[in-house]
């Protein structure tokens, strides 16, 4: 059960990883100097941009859920 859980949340790492570089970046700090800077947007984000924001969240919040699970059966396992 914990390898199952721990390949689990290689997998989320590596899967929340690409979506948060997958988001636009809003000026300033390192997304200047790899030319995310050089594009203007004009108000609003677009649908595609709040659907990654959700998908984003939901999962940050399934990653989260199996650090505590996998905390737990270590926990109780030794």
């Amino acid at each position: 059960m914990t390898v199952a859980f721990s390949i689990a949340l290689i997998i989320f790492s590596g899967l929340l990883m690409m979506l948060v570089l997958m988001h636009k970046g809003k000026g300033g700090g390192l997304s200047d100097m790899f030319g995310g800077g050089m594009q203007s947007s004009v108000g609003g984000s677009s649908v595609a941009e709040r659907n990654l924001d959700r998908i984003t969240v939901v999962v940050g919040l399934v990653w989260f859920a199996i650090i505590i699970v996998l905390g737990l059966l270590m926990k109780f396992d030794s």
